[in-house]
């Protein structure tokens, strides 16, 4: 058994679409990934059994939970958002966004 380092820098900035990118590192179980979203970029409305924690390391990310999307929660550059198992949501970048995302287990449909 053997540490790994990584280097965000080293590693592919992978475009999911015009105005948002990612990088992601994934083991056994659990993945980690930066997020980069330019300002107006709309994430829709999804669910997955990950449970998943986002920390903004640069900007706002407004989200959307729920199923009828009531809870509307800021979060901003130094905060970490909870999001757990099935809570639909939907996000939209305020401004350009770093955001971390860590998923457990990891996501398959990134990999």
């Amino acid at each position: 058994m053997e540490a790994t380092l990584y280097r965000w820098d080293d590693l592919p900035k992978e475009p999911l679409k015009a105005d948002l990118h990612r990088r992601l590192i994934s083991t056994d179980r659990m993945m980690i990934a930066h997020v980069y979203l330019d300002e107006g970029c709309v994430v829709p409305k999804h669910e997955h059994e990950n449970e998943q924690l986002t920390y903004i390391l640069e900007g706002t990310l407004r989200f959307w939970l729920g199923d009828d999307e009531s809870q509307v929660v800021d979060v901003s550059a130094g905060e970490v958002l909870h999001i757990p198992s099935y809570l639909p949501h939907r996000a939209e970048a305020l401004v350009n966004t770093l955001d971390v995302d860590i998923f457990c287990p990891p996501r398959a449909d990134w990999l």
